[in-house]
């Protein structure tokens, strides 16, 4: 637990003694409560807390962040720590809690992570200017910033592998079907907008994943949007409709920019000057007086990108795993990168794959280069694992939160730049390689020799502590921290000579906290120093002792107050000097960040050549066309995950839904098979093969050759959403529906089990229907997994479908699974042999088999009846150890229940098939 520092005083003198327990709410305005018949500084925090009302307020008193009131009962609860009381206001005591300023960050991170946002007021004055008025004035005190989850950027509280991002949806009246989105993470600078629309706008607002989303009152509380927020749950943060005015947005852009007219951004929609207005404004807000260095907001062109929407973002875990955790996720298992920014870009890119395959194959190229170059690779790798997080440590500086380390880090990572791009020169590059290094190349390289020549090999966290000026760089500071720090010897010597010139050897220089520096001498010894003229308009007498007098002179009292003063002025020379240096990072802002991001380039290309080496993974052709042909694919999470748990190796599969025969469309493979066969996996492997090859990633195959893909669709596993009243079959349908109704013939769509939710001739007929709906309207390239064996029947009346099953080994009376998938159809799903190795009783298990046994014997009606009547769960024991039959017993009762006048050529197929199996299990 977090505690208090015991018993101190802060500047308004109240003994800080308490360790403060906090509920997860959220703030609210202070009830009951009025300035009227208040203490003034309780009259203060209520006046601050008024215009704060939405978030905790941190209210600076000394050395401590106190909260009053309802904030202060949010707070105990939330950090665990005590409640106590400070005085009454209208007859009720005034609860409070407090942080130690020192340790606010790790309370900061706490609430945060809970959803708070809190208000830090500080200290505007010294406590002594505030007594100058009266003992009764109070400290000035105001707001210098709002801690919001989509606004923060201290080191502390930041994910280095994560980006930060605060987002705003943007909206006119008169065309509500046009949204647009900005999103910015003032960490780094990054400004992004889009369009978008109610339908997808979801989907839009995941693939950036955003701390923070703020709307228009208004739009929040639109009925058509509310799916969305619901979603979203407590990162929805309602502003004042006139932050999304985009009527003013072009003015308070140019504010905030400085710049006479936006001409040179581009051209936006009006909602997306919404969006972009709303975001700038919040920023404003919450950042007070302080500008952090964004980047001109960039637009993301709609279709750029690969379209995933939520539900198959869910599923197929790119980034975090359905129970939310990073390990298990695609991102995880693919991330070899070695810096923070480089670890953000690789998740950008993942969440946001693309669509032009120039774009793509230039990405692919630059990963192929590094892995053929293992040598540079390796320098490059070497060389940015010492790169601090360059973008960030500029932000903070620019929003004065920075300190000498932030000024180190750029320093730092300007070195580390420079080096790299020396690893460039007399190579041919591949462009996107030659770009990020033209890029290093134009940081200030002035700008990193100053900071080297400025800053000391050690530095200090806070710039109030000093001694982060390297000695020799500033004359001035030189002389006032030897005079600080060499006081004594500076004394000594002054004791010294005028020991010599009086001639008194016990002459001594002393200090107390009321006379300061003073001569003494003993009284036998003083009339050296009173006899002559000279001496006593030298030495100036002070104080007479029983045994001794107290002298003083100009030249002391000079030095005294120069010794003083040193310390100040050297703090305050150093705090000139980071200032100084502030200016001049500030001032190359743009290049700075350029560079940044091209280490994280380079960082992400060096990645994913390291795991392509590692994994053997292929580089995939990414065209044009409508193919989808992957050789030898595998899964790259289960992959791994198999590696070091087993030492059976991952089974890899073929995958071609490639258009065939003539066909001017894409294939649909039926895949049926038993269960644990590996369906699933099968499913998401190709749909992450096509992820990994769009973003610019090789992938897990001997080879790939794929179309671009424009949206991916997936629906596997099963869910429900019980707070919006919808059962697992229901949601289900609402993905398939959307699937259904949004797939183009250039998406990929894998569906596992469609239609299992309800009775069998429901889901049958519901399963049959989309693949003819897929097959026919969408004409899209699918994978399509189900259980009902009876749609392989549909691959003789489309051309585009073919079947394919998970191979299985029946041994002994025990099924195998192979992991192959293979050409054909299964006939059954081997689901009592799953249960049986599940560890459900043998009574059961053996029961089962019995009541399979009779219901594949045709009419299921009748069979279903008896099997009631038969009443088997009062004769558990009896039937755990059932009489055997031989097998041509077995034989005979099945071949008793076959009608071959009334079956079709199908039936009497699958008839043959069964009785072949029924008989090599029994041999």
């Amino acid at each position: 637990m977090l505690k208090k520092d015991a018993r101190t005083l802060n500047a308004e003198g109240r003994e800080l003694n308490d360790e403060t327990p906090i509920r997860k709410a959220d703030a609210k305005p202070v009830t009951n409560t009025s300035t009227a018949g208040a203490t003034p500084m309780m009259q203060q925090f209520i006046e601050i807390k008024a215009a704060n009302a939405d978030s905790l307020l941190f209210y600076r008193m000394g050395d401590f962040y106190e909260l009053f009131f309802e904030d202060a009962e949010i707070a105990s609860r939330a950090l665990g720590i005590t409640l106590t009381k400070r005085g009454k206001h209208n007859g009720d005591d005034i609860p409070m809690c407090g942080v130690p300023v020192h340790a606010a960050d790790d309370y900061l991170q706490r609430l945060i992570g809970l959803g708070h946002r809190v208000a830090v007021c500080e200290q505007m004055e010294d406590p002594a200017e505030a007594k100058k008025r009266g003992s009764k004035a109070v400290v000035k005190r105001d707001v210098i910033r709002l801690v919001t989850p989509g606004t923060i950027t201290e080191e502390k509280l930041l994910d280095p592998a994560q980006a930060n991002y605060l987002m705003a949806l943007g909206r006119v009246k008169g065309d509500e079907d046009a949204l647009a989105l900005a999103w910015i993470d003032i960490s780094t600078g990054v400004f992004r907008v889009t369009s978008t629309n109610a339908e997808r706008a979801l989907a839009d607002i995941l693939r950036v994943d955003p701390r923070e989303l703020v709307v228009a009152e208004p739009v929040f509380h639109d009925e058509k949007l509310r799916p969305v927020f619901d979603v979203l749950g407590r990162v929805v943060n309602p502003q004042p409709a006139t932050f999304f005015d985009s009527s003013s947005a072009e003015s308070r852009l140019s504010r905030f920019y400085g710049v006479a007219t936006l001409d040179g951004f581009g051209q936006f929609s009006r909602a997306e000057l919404s969006a972009i207005s709303g975001a700038v404004a919040y920023v404003e807000k919450t950042q007070v007086s302080e500008r952090p260095p964004l980047g001109a907001p960039e637009r993301d062109e709609e279709g750029k990108s690969l379209f995933i929407d939520p539900a198959t973002r869910a599923n197929l875990e790119l980034a975090r795993t359905l129970s939310g955790n990073r390990d298990g996720s695609l991102l995880k298992a693919m991330d070899r990168t070695v810096t923070g920014a480089g670890g953000r870009l690789l998740a950008e890119r993942l969440m946001s794959p693309l669509t032009d395959p120039k774009e793509i194959s230039a990405r692919h190229d630059a990963v192929a280069f590094l892995l053929r170059e293992s040598g540079l690779r390796g320098a490059l790798r070497d060389n940015l694992k010492g790169v601090p997080d360059i973008a960030r440590a500029l932000s903070r500086l620019a929003l004065n939160r920075g300190g000498p380390r932030d000024l180190g880090a750029l320093a730092a990572g300007l070195s580390a730049a420079f080096e790299i791009a020396r690893l460039a020169k007399s190579r041919e590059l591949p462009a996107e390689l030659s770009r990020a290094f033209s890029a290093l190349g134009q940081l200030p390289a002035n700008l990193a020799g100053h900071l080297e020549r400025a800053l000391a090999d050690e530095l200090p966290l806070l710039k109030r502590d000093g001694g982060f000026v390297r000695a020799g760089y500033h004359d001035e500071l030189d002389e006032m921290r030897a005079l600080r720090d060499e006081s004594r010897r500076v004394i000594a010597g002054m004791e010294r000579d005028l020991a010599a010139e009086t001639c008194i050897r016990s002459l001594k220089i002393r200090h107390n906290n009321v006379l300061g520096y003073y001569i003494e001498v003993t009284a036998q010894n003083a009339g050296a120093l009173t006899e002559t003229p000279e001496a006593k308009a030298r030495f100036i007498h002070r104080q007479t002792m029983a045994n001794a007098m107290r002298f003083t002179t100009t030249e002391l009292a000079e030095l005294e107050t120069r010794i003083a003063n040193a310390a100040d002025r050297a703090n305050a020379i150093e705090q000139g000097v980071f200032d100084q240096l502030v200016a001049e990072v500030v001032g190359k802002s743009d290049a700075l960040r350029s560079g940044a991001q091209a280490l994280a380039e380079l960082d992400v290309y060096a990645g994913l050549a390291t795991l392509a080496e590692a994994e053997n993974y292929c580089r995939p052709i990414v065209d044009d066309s409508l193919d989808f042909c992957i050789e030898g694919g595998r899964h790259p999470v289960v992959e791994q995950a198999l590696r070091k748990q087993v030492a059976d190796p991952f089974v890899a599969n073929d995958c071609d839904l490639s258009p065939f025969n003539g066909e001017k469309n894409g294939a649909i493979w039926l895949l049926t098979g038993p269960n644990m066969g590996g369906k699933s996996t099968f499913l998401r492997q190709n749909a992450l093969i096509a992820v990994m090859a769009q973003m610019g990633s090789f992938v897990p195959a001997r080879e790939a050759r794929l179309g671009v893909v424009d949206r991916l669709f997936s629906r596997v596993g099963a869910s429900d959403d019980l707070a919006r009243g919808r059962s697992t079959f229901m949601v289900e349908m609402v993905e398939t529906a959307a699937i259904l109704n949004q797939a183009s013939e250039r998406s990929l769509v894998i569906l596992d089990e469609i239609g299992r939710g309800t009775s069998t001739f429901d889901g049958l007929s519901i399963a049959w229907a989309a693949v003819e709906y897929l097959h026919e309207k969408n004409r899209c390239r699918a994978l399509f997994a189900t259980h009902f064996h009876e749609m392989t029947a549909l691959s003789e009346k489309l051309a585009r479908l073919t079947n394919v099953t998970m191979r299985v080994k029946e041994f002994e009376g025990d099924v195998i699974f192979l992991h192959e998938v293979a050409r054909g159809a299964a006939d059954r799903s081997y689901g009592v042999q799953v249960a049986r190795l599940a560890g459900l009783p043998a009574a059961v298990v053996e029961r089962a088999r019995e009541v399979l046994g009779e219901l594949e014997q045709g009419e299921t009606t009748g069979k279903a009846a008896r099997l009631v009547d038969d009443l088997p769960l009062f004769n558990v024991q009896a039937r755990a150890t059932p009489v055997k039959q031989t097998t041509s017993d077995k034989l005979a009762e099945a071949l008793s229940g076959i009608n071959p006048d009334e079956m079709t050529p199908r039936e009497a197929l699958d008839a043959l098939y069964r009785l072949k199996a029924e008989a090599e299990t029994k041999a």
